[in-house]
C-alpha cells in the first residue's frame, strides 16, 4: 500500500470532523474519495497531506510520515481555488513549477507543454484575473500536475468545467494513472467516479461507510435493478407488489426488485402491456449505492 490512514480522528472544538477513520490506497490506483457535503472529505485530505494534524491516528506514505517526504512528491488541488490574480498565466505556472522543485528550464518546458494540452496557448500572456473561471481552474489544475508528482490529491477537480474540458481532464488523469501515479480525487458526480475509478472510500459524518474495489462493491449488491423499455402501457408495473419505480426516463424505466419479485413474471406482465424493447437486470449504479448508504445513516 502507498497510503495508509489508521484510526484518524480530527476535532474542531466540539465538532468531530473525522471519526476514527481508516482506509488504504494502493500504489498507482485511481481512487475516489466520496461523501455528501460536510462528510469530512476536505478535512481528511488535509490531514493526509499533513496540512493539519490529527488528534488521533496517523497517516503514512510507503511506510513513512508525510513530513519525511521530499519536496514535490505530491500535488494538491484544494477545493478553495487560489491563484495570484496579477501574475500572467505562463509566468504563474513557471513559478508553481519552481516552488515544487523544477529548475527554470524544466519549468518553462513543462509550462509550454501543459498550456498547449489544455488549449490555453492564446492566453499565455494574460493575467490570471483576465481569465474565465473555467480557465483559471485549468491553470490551477496544471499547477498541481506540472511537476509530475507521485501522488495527486484533487478536491472536486471537475467542478465548473464544461463537458469538453471534463473529458480533457479525465484523459489527463488516465494518462497519469498509466504512468503509475497514485490519484485520489473527490467528486459529487458519481458517474465520473464510476467511469474512471478502480477503488473508492465513502464516508459520512467523518465515519467510514464503504471501502474497497468498486466492481466488487457493486457485485456484492447483486443485480437488483431492472431496466425496461416498453412501447405500450408504461404503468403496467403498478400491479406488481414490491416493484419500486426508481427512475422514468425517455428511453427506459428503472425499478428496484423487492424480495420475492420474479423478473420473469415482470417480463410477462410487461409483454402483456405492449412491445418490450429492452429488459435487463443490472447492478446498482454508484449513485444509487451512495444514496442508499448515506440515507441509511441519516
Amino acid at each position: 500500500m502507498s497510503l495508509v490512514a489508521s484510526e484518524v480522528t480530527k476535532r474542531f472544538r466540539d465538532v468531530t470532523a473525522v471519526d476514527n477513520l481508516s482506509f488504504t490506497v494502493q500504489e498507482g490506483s485511481l481512487f475516489g474519495f466520496l461523501g455528501p457535503n460536510g462528510a469530512g472529505k476536505t478535512t481528511t485530505m488535509r490531514v493526509v497531506l499533513d496540512i493539519i494534524k490529527p488528534d488521533e491516528g496517523r497517516v503514512t506514505w510507503k511506510g513513512l510520515p508525510f513530513g519525511q517526504m521530499g519536496r514535490g512528491f505530491f500535488g494538491y488541488l484544494p477545493e478553495e481555488r487560489g491563484l495570484y490574480p496579477k501574475m500572467r498565466l505562463a509566468e504563474h505556472l513557471e513559478f508553481l513549477g519552481r516552488i515544487h522543485g523544477l529548475d527554470r528550464r524544466k519549468a518553462q518546458l513543462e509550462t509550454e507543454r501543459w498550456i498547449e494540452r489544455f488549449g490555453l496557448g492564446d492566453m499565455r500572456h494574460k493575467r490570471i484575473e483576465e481569465l474565465s473561471k473555467g480557465n483559471q481552474q485549468k491553470v490551477q489544475t496544471i499547477g498541481t500536475m506540472l511537476h509530475d508528482p507521485e501522488l495527486l490529491i484533487l478536491d472536486e477537480p471537475f467542478s465548473g468545467l464544461d463537458p469538453v474540458n471534463t473529458a480533457l481532464l479525465k484523459d489527463v488523469l488516465l494518462d497519469a494513472h498509466g504512468r503509475g501515479r497514485t490519484i485520489i480525487f473527490s467528486s459529487h458526480r458519481m458517474d465520473q467516479v464510476e467511469e474512471i475509478c478502480e477503488d473508492i472510500v465513502l464516508i459520512n459524518k467523518g465515519r467510514l461507510l464503504l471501502h474497497g474495489n468498486l466492481k466488487k462493491i457493486k457485485r456484492s449488491m447483486g443485480r437488483q435493478i431492472l431496466r425496461i423499455s416498453l412501447e405500450g402501457k408504461e404503468d403496467f408495473w403498478a400491479k406488481i407488489p414490491d416493484l419500486e419505480l426508481l427512475n422514468s426516463r425517455s428511453d427506459y424505466q428503472e425499478f428496484r426488485l423487492g424480495e420475492g419479485v420474479d423478473p420473469n413474471e415482470v417480463l410477462a406482465e410487461a409483454m402483456r402491456a405492449g412491445q418490450v424493447l429492452r429488459f435487463e437486470l443490472v447492478e446498482p449504479s454508484l449513485d444509487q449505492i451512495f444514496v442508499e448508504k448515506v440515507g441509511a445513516m441519516a
